[in-house]
């Protein structure tokens, strides 16, 4: 009886026998085991597992994924698994990391903003069984993304066991760079899928693999701004230029210029050319100049074209070109002053002293303490040329004394005497103020833009009348006061009449000595 008992706990104990060494932990069938750095020897046996210490045996229908393994795998009808083992079954398929994948070279060696990388992988089977229908697989995050007309899986039917890197298989992919990326180092998962065996005993092998790839800033500058869009001819300007890095990577060794093919705006006080050292990414630098336009420039808008060289961060050397544009004339100035009075009226020389024609300039009288305008108080007078003018005459005065002034008091009861009457009569057609003539005068520039320049002018003497204002431009050509220049033509015949008449008197005198 005891022997029979005794036989019968034989049994039942060989037939399901668990093993397990110190610290080994015993969870349910299908089962993830995780490893890393590690090789592991495989026995597939009928009797159970034989775990060795320090294994850890998780219940969770999973594969292998290891990083840097190489697994032998030998069918046998029990299952032992080293010391230091993380073992995973699926069903029965243990995922193996047999196969090697390996980045060797990327171009370019960092990648650039809104540009593509290119990816060489080695794919190397340093297992001890032969696979098949390997299959390699990017998994790209930002800022990569799946770059148009390229695969993210690739393809190698074959590869023999144990190879050395000559064997290996060469993938290439591609992928986009996104535009807007920052500088650093994003990573990226590699997942690699092949076979082992035949029929039955086929198994499926994955693994992943993460990378890292450096992203560098993208490399951009521009100019943003330019100070001002006009100068006056022939007059010192400053000219300001504001250059931005708009990139995500520092600039360095910046070189702007800029030039004005006709050679119209030029640089004084320095060239044309500025150096800058270092901008970082979005910071902006203030280039500075001071130009002048050449004072025969016709107005009108030039070109300048500008240029920006750089290195970037491997020092290789890039160059920007732009244009921008620079209106050539602005404003111009005028001087008025007192020309005469005659007849009634009140004249007065307006000139163009500035460097910039004048178009449709109009002359006029303001409403002014002191002084009042009978008649019309404004004349167009046309356009006026650099150096050109014109004379513009009104009906002038004094709004304080009246047409007629007495400046000479006489007592009450006294009658004038002759002289007091001569002044009289002159004062009754002139009249004084304390106070300057304000002339404004309007005009359009050549920008098209209307201008108002207001001049004053200290009048000598100015008549009462109704005159209607005259004018006429340009020099050698005025009508107004022709004949207060009467007096003079009519004293220089009658010197030249005496010259003659004493020169033909000294001829006779001369005759008669002679005789």
């Amino acid at each position: 009886m005891k022997k029979l008992s005794l036989v019968t706990l034989i049994l039942l104990f060989s037939s399901a026998f668990i093993c397990l060494g110190v610290g080994t932990a015993l969870g349910a069938a299908n089962v993830d085991i995780n490893s890393s750095s590690m090789q592991t020897n495989l026995t597939n046996q009928s009797s159970g597992m034989y775990l060795g210490a320090d294994t850890a045996l998780s219940a969770s229908n999973g594969n292998i994924s290891s990083s840097s393994v190489q697994e032998n795998v030998t069918n046998q009808k029990s299952n032992t698994v080293k010391t230091g083992t993380t073992l995973s079954a699926s069903n029965g398929n243990i995922n193996s990391a047999t196969v090697q994948v390996s980045v060797t070279n990327q171009s370019p060696d960092a990648a650039r903003p809104g540009e593509p990388v290119e990816l060489t992988l080695s794919v190397q089977n340093i297992g001890n069984d032969d696979l098949k229908d390997i299959k390699v697989a990017l998994n790209p995050e930002y800022p990569f993304s799946k770059l148009s007309g390229e695969d993210l899986e690739k393809s190698i039917s074959y590869l023999n066991a144990r190879q050395d890197d000559d064997d290996a298989g060469v993938l290439k992919f591609k992928l986009m760079t996104d535009a807007n990326a920052s500088e650093g180092t994003y990573d990226l998962d590699i997942v690699t899928t092949c076979k082992s065996g035949s029929g039955s005993s086929e198994r499926t092998y994955t693994t992943t693999k993460t990378i890292q790839l450096e992203v560098q800033g993208k490399e951009y500058a521009q100019v943003v701004t330019v100070s001002k869009a006009d100068i006056d001819i022939a007059k010192e300007e400053p000219l300001e230029f504001i250059v931005t890095n708009t990139g995500t990577s520092p600039l360095k060794n910046l070189v702007f210029s800029w030039t004005d093919p006709k050679g119209v705006v030029l640089p004084v006080y320095s060239d044309n050319t500025k150096h800058i050292k270092y901008l970082e990414a979005g910071q902006s630098v203030k280039v500075d100049y001071t130009v002048m336009a050449d004072v025969s420039a016709d107005p009108g808008l030039y070109t300048l074209n500008v240029n920006l060289s750089y290195e970037d961060a491997d020092s290789n050397s890039k160059n920007i070109q732009t244009t921008a544009g620079l209106f050539v004339g602005g404003t111009t100035d005028f001087d008025v002053s007192f020309s005469e009075s005659s007849a009634g009226e009140t004249s007065f020389s307006v000139a163009n002293v500035g460097n910039n024609i004048a178009y449709a300039v109009k002359v006029s009288i303001p409403d002014q303490d002191g002084y009042k305008v009978s008649g019309s108080s404004s004349t167009i007078v046309g356009n006026l040329e650099k150096g050109d003018y014109t004379i513009a005459s009104f009906d002038v005065s004094n709004s304080q004394g009246g047409a007629g002034g007495n400046t000479t008091g006489n007592g009450p009861g006294t009658p004038p005497d002759s002289s007091q009457a001569g002044d009289n009569d002159a004062s009754s057609n002139s009249i004084g103020s304390s106070d300057p003539l304000k002339v404004q005068i309007e005009y359009t520039d050549a920008k098209g833009e209307r201008e108002t320049v207001t001049k004053e002018v200290n009048l000598e003497t100015t008549t009462s009348g109704n005159m209607t204002a005259q004018e006429s431009r340009g020099p050698g050509n005025k009508s107004n006061g022709f004949g207060a220049h009467l007096s003079y033509i009519v004293i220089l015949a009658l010197a030249g009449g005496l010259f003659v008449y004493r020169k033909k008197i000294q001829e006779k005198l001369q005759k008669r000595k002679n005789k």
